[in-house]
């Protein structure tokens, strides 16, 4: 039996606020840890003071984001087998491997550096520690890899089969999981996006200190680091975002299309549109303004093959849907006579395509017997909201091409020593601290809700995956999440807010901020732990 309706879109309201609110942490914790270790790097090279001092303090800003992802991040792996506990059965074999591996592998490396950086100063060797806030960064880049791997199965599923004997898809190749062309794209795009947050937080922030005349010499050197790290980083996401278009076009040609609003097929090469207004009711996209070529450049790489249109790749959906009716069909012969030879060949011939027939349990229980209309019905279920994928995908772009153009003029002015005679600069750095996280969010709509509507990419619908709930229990656990979650919200906001307010000056001791290198009988000898 199906879930209703209402439990379906609860469970999915309630996995994508826990998801959008658990990944307004993880950007950052990827992008801090990796400045930490630059500015540590820097401190054990120069013996300079002011360069731990900064290490310290942003430290303390990571540690804050750190404690809320954590927070946030178990309850969307609880979810998995308590709202979509059918999912979990169907694909767990596939989908549950790199789980274990982040919880093995990433979480408890992560969180044992943690401890030694916040607790090793001054009690390990500074060449010990500089090991621990690399080993940190790199715990943190582990666990992004192994979510990232899980997520792209789900937009491109490799390695795995059905199994008509245990009615679940089960992994055979773990190395074309791991290696899957979506999974490593979409790792060092995230990442780098990661890298990008974490760039712009110390570059607004310490605009915020060079605005209130304050700890300027660690501002100043902390937007050097920002900005040449932050220019690199999102250089690294628009080439990065360019490869997974191109493999969107290779293996999700209906988000490609819902993405530019394109209804019918272009002549090759296929144009750009940089605007228009999609209207998903009337089946067309008005006031578009387009760019020639660019579209099948990105998507195909080539000037000869074309980009499919909505309308024709609704046609397929119908071919790949009937083909789907013929496996549910040979499915349910092989349950009656798991020895008919027939019926496993005609399973296996059209295997691929069972998950478009199950579309159609949306409309019938009797799938092999649907009638034309719903067909194409159940076809047009896998055109995703056209507007939505529009414009949070030019939200995203628009965003990647201003970090470009603020941290290059951060990096030039730095570079000039000017950046502190350009107050209206500062203030724009300022005011530009919430655009990554923007750019962020939108980017996982894209990637998830251009899914829909599948759960894992044409093989299990979205409506079948979720829980035998009841609304009710829905509605509670919806209603505690959204009050825990604002919680640890205003938590979080507090923390920040009282430590960069207090600032560096007020932390750290004086002579924290020496640009000299203290001499070595200066130091403390380091102890062992």
């Amino acid at each position: 039996m199906l879930p209703a309706p209402d439990v379906v879109l609860l469970s999915r309201i309630q996995f994508g606020m826990t998801a959008l609110y658990h990944f307004l942490f993880v950007p950052l914790t990827l992008g801090l840890s990796i400045l930490l270790g630059i500015m540590e790097t820097v401190y054990f090279i120069t013996n300079k003071p002011i360069w731990r001092t900064m290490t310290q303090y942003w430290g303390i800003l990571f540690g804050i984001n750190v404690a809320m992802g954590v927070a946030t991040g178990i309850t969307l792996e609880f979810q998995f087998g308590t709202n979509w506990a059918y999912y979990s059965h169907y694909v767990g074999d596939v989908f549950g491997v790199p789980l274990a591996l982040e919880g093995l592998m990433a979480f408890f490396l992560e969180a044992t550096f943690i401890g030694l950086f916040f607790f090793g100063w001054d009690r390990i060797s500074k060449g010990a520690h500089l090991t621990v806030t690399w080993m940190l960064a790199a715990g943190s880049s582990f666990s992004a890899l192994w979510i990232l791997v899980a997520n792209a199965w789900m937009q491109h599923p490799v390695g795995a089969r059905f199994n008509f004997q245990t009615m679940r898809m089960e992994l055979y190749d773990f190395y074309s999981v791991f290696f899957n062309e979506v999974a490593q794209a979409k790792f060092v795009h995230t990442i780098s996006a990661g890298y990008v947050t974490g760039s712009m937080f110390v570059l607004s922030i310490s605009a915020y200190f060079l605005i209130k005349g304050r700890n300027t010499a660690f501002a100043k050197r902390s937007i050097a680091v920002a900005s040449a790290f932050g220019l690199a980083s999102a250089l690294c996401v628009v080439v990065l975002g360019d490869e997974s278009g191109y493999l969107n076009g290779l293996n999700q040609k209906m988000k490609v299309a819902a993405m530019e609003g394109m209804w019918e097929t272009e002549p090759a090469p296929a144009p750009l549109t940089v605007i228009g207004f999609p209207n998903q009711a009337e089946r067309i996209t008005k006031y578009e303004i387009k760019i020639p070529f660019l579209l099948g450049l990105i998507a195909t790489r080539s000037i000869h093959e074309p980009v499919y249109g909505i309308f024709d790749l609704v046609d397929e959906a119908r071919t790949r849907i009937q083909s789907g009716m013929m496996a549910y069909s040979a499915l349910t012969m092989l349950q009656a006579d798991p020895n008919d030879k027939r019926a496993e060949d005609i399973l296996d011939a059209n295997q691929e395509n069972i998950g478009y027939g199950l579309l159609l349990k949306r409309y019938t229980d009797d799938v092999v017997r649907a009638t034309p209309e719903q067909i194409d019905k159940a076809a047009w279920d896998t055109v995703p909201d056209v507007f939505t994928l529009f414009w949070t995908f030019r939200v995203m772009v628009g965003c990647g091409f201003f970090f470009i153009l603020l941290f290059a003029s951060a990096y030039y002015l730095s570079l000039r020593r000017q950046i502190t005679k350009r107050k209206w600069f500062l203030y724009v750095a300022l005011f530009s601290l919430p655009l990554p996280w923007l750019a962020a969010e939108m980017g996982w709509v894209v990637a998830e809700y251009g899914r829909q509507p599948w759960v894992v990419d044409g093989l299990l619908p979205t409506f079948m995956g979720a829980s035998s709930l009841s609304v009710s229990s829905l509605w509670v656990s919806l209603t505690g999440f959204i009050l825990f979650y604002t919680a640890l919200a205003v938590v979080e906001v507090y923390l920040m807010l009282k430590y960069i307010r207090l600032g560096p000056d007020n932390l750290f001791s004086a002579d924290d901020f020496s640009l000299e290198p203290k001499r070595h009988d200066e130091e403390e000898p380091p102890r062992d732990i």
